[in-house]
């Protein structure tokens, strides 16, 4: 029992459980803002009519089949990634792009060999060339 306590409650798992709820939540905030938003806005553009392909079908042989619905989804789930693509992706990138141009830089080339090298070094550790500090190079 001490072991399946363990495994529960070890950070992964946890993290895995609020990711998938918030995950989910989202999953409907994101599908309520294509159906109620988005959805009517394309019948608005379109003439009033909201795309609903449903009922489109054809027959072979007696066989039904309804490629309506799928058509259905293929749009929704358009929808749904251009919505998560502009509202989160895009952002988050950008915002991830800001923090990241306000840190220091912790590493640097080495001149000779191309080779990524702490930013303190003297000596490039993969060709031994001796390095000289930015604050000793001539202006």
């Amino acid at each position: 029992m001490g072991g399946f306590k363990k495994f529960l409650l070890r950070g992964n798992i946890v993290e895995l459980a609020v990711a998938v709820i918030v995950g989910a939540t989202f999953s409907g905030l994101v599908q309520a803002l294509v159906a109620d938003l988005i959805t009517p806005l394309i019948g608005a553009v379109t003439g009033g009519r909201q795309p609903n392909f449903a009922e489109y079908s054809f027959t072979i042989n007696g066989s039904r089949f309804k490629y309506g619905d799928f058509l259905n989804h293929l749009v929704t789930f358009l929808m749904v990634s251009a919505v998560v693509y502009w509202l989160v992706v895009a952002p988050m990138t950008r915002l991830v792009g800001l923090l990241d141009r306000h840190k220091e830089a912790t590493t640097k080339q080495c001149p000779e060999c191309l080779t990524d090298i702490p930013a303190e070094a003297r000596r490039c550790a993969a060709c031994t060339v001796e390095l000289v500090p930015d604050s000793e190079k001539p202006a």
